[in-house]
């Protein structure tokens, strides 16, 4: 079993929900394939004395569960009938409903559930960033009523650096000896860089998603990791053809591939009209928003200024889009491409973007919300985020290139530190803080 923060998030939710009373139910949320259920599931049959998953894609059956009077009284009479040898253990019972979108009487019903403090709830699915109602698979219901102020959300990404590492052995005693290179300064040894920089490598190619990741674990064969990612892209692909609407359908799957070719063309903000020539937002802004929703890839927006806070400064309608998992951004590549990334030989502008994209991966998943700075048609800070009530500028180097724009930012506005990342080693002057590419999980 791989290891995964999002286990320790639902212990310490669980414990504050007990310790506290804090009468909410738990939403985990998150694009498919990065690991939602199984965490679920393990975590309930290790942490609870009874454990119970209604499963509304397997088992459509269990809804009638959720049918009529949503009491909890009512509801847990009707699991003891359809659901066989089903014990409530009070106070130490989780109830999963997965694949929750199915099922709009169970999204009503939390909110009467999530105040029964005999047992938890926790509720997961696909797609469930979209927009009831924007939603075209005549299996998704929409309930009667969101559980407003009885459900926390809490989003589950693909496997990030470090628990990518745990997978391939490296315990906590290790990553922390890495660390310590980060919060002293001091400067890494060449052996040890080389060593980081090149698992990193196999990081971007082999991407974050479980299963790819458990199978190279064990077989260290890049082949059976590509038709892994093969299968998760064909999914996405037919998620677009299934949840889509209407003629949004052909219009969503275009602008997902154009993602990695604009990337590869390290495009200042995405261009609608690389989508189709001489088309605007007006055609595709609906579909745009719909891959944002479905969580397959990942928005960072223009601002206008680098003030906090950042979202009042953001230009909507400037961004850049990046693919949700580097793995499966390289897999769209191909083998050639994935080769010369593994080799550290990838030229031009698409190692810039393949760079990119695995960088602002690592920050999402450690919880930024990404913007960038374009002062003019000369300079550009790839990332800003907000961390200790301040603005902090990163700007990444597949190589280790001269950052005229971050000196430039460094001067016009005093930030207390700001990140160079590169391919080499680490280093310090003044404020700016160069790292290798891999140190970002510690940011």
């Amino acid at each position: 079993m791989l290891k995964r923060k999002m286990y320790d998030k639902l212990l310490a939710w669980k414990q504050q929900r007990h310790d506290e009373n804090i009468k909410k139910c738990l939403l985990v949320k998150g694009a498919r394939q990065v690991g939602k259920s199984f965490i679920i599931r393990e975590f309930g049959k290790n942490e609870y004395a009874a454990f119970v998953c209604i499963d509304f894609f397997r088992q459509p059956a269990l809804k009638s569960i959720f049918d009529g009077d949503l009491t909890p009284e009512e509801i847990l009479k009707r699991m003891t009938a359809n659901i066989r040898d089903f014990s409530l253990v009070p106070g130490n019972t989780l109830i999963f409903l997965d694949e929750i979108q199915r099922c709009g009487n169970a999204r009503t019903a939390i909110k009467f559930l999530a105040e029964d403090m005999r047992f938890d709830v926790i509720s997961s699915g696909s797609l469930m960033g979209l927009t009831y109602g924007e939603d075209d698979d005549d299996d998704v219901e929409v309930p009667e009523s969101i559980p407003v102020g009885y459900e926390s959300q809490i989003t589950m990404y693909s496997l990030d650096f470090e628990e990518f590492l745990w997978a391939y052995g490296y315990d906590d005693k290790a990553i922390n000896i890495l660390r310590s290179y980060y919060e002293t300064g001091e400067t890494i040894p060449e052996v040890i860089h080389n060593k980081y920089e090149s698992l990193f490598r196999e990081f971007m190619v082999v991407g974050g998603m479980p299963e790819a990741v458990a199978d190279f674990a064990e077989h260290k064969d890049f082949n059976r990791v590509a038709q892994i990612q093969n299968d998760i892209l064909a999914e996405y692909r037919d998620d677009i053809a299934k949840h889509a609407k209407g003629k949004e359908k052909q219009l969503v799957r275009m602008c997902y591939d154009a993602v990695p070719k604009q990337l590869a063309k390290e495009l200042k903000k995405f261009q609608y009209s690389t989508v189709e020539k001489g088309k605007t937002r007006r055609k595709y802004g609906g579909s745009v928003q719909w891959l944002k929703d479905s969580e397959i890839v990942n928005a960072c927006y223009n601002i206008h200024e680098p003030y906090l806070p950042l979202m009042a400064n953001a230009n909507e309608d400037q961004f850049k889009l990046y693919v949700n998992d580097t793995g499966l951004l390289c897999c769209m590549y191909g083998f050639e491409t994935k080769l010369a990334i593994l080799n550290d030989t990838i030229k031009g502008n698409a190692r810039g973007g393949i760079y990119e994209n695995i960088i602002s991966e690592c920050l999402i998943k450690q919880g930024y919300t990404l913007y960038y700075f374009k002062p003019d048609n000369d300079h550009e800070i790839e990332f800003l985020i907000e961390k200790n009530g301040e603005v902090i500028p990163i700007e990444v180097k597949a190589g280790n290139n001269p950052t005229v724009s971050l000196n430039n930012f460094i001067s016009d506005f005093k930030p207390s530190v700001a990140y160079k990342l590169i391919g080499g080693r680490n280093g310090q002057s003044g404020v700016k803080s160069t790292l290798p590419h891999y140190f970002v999980m510690f940011i």
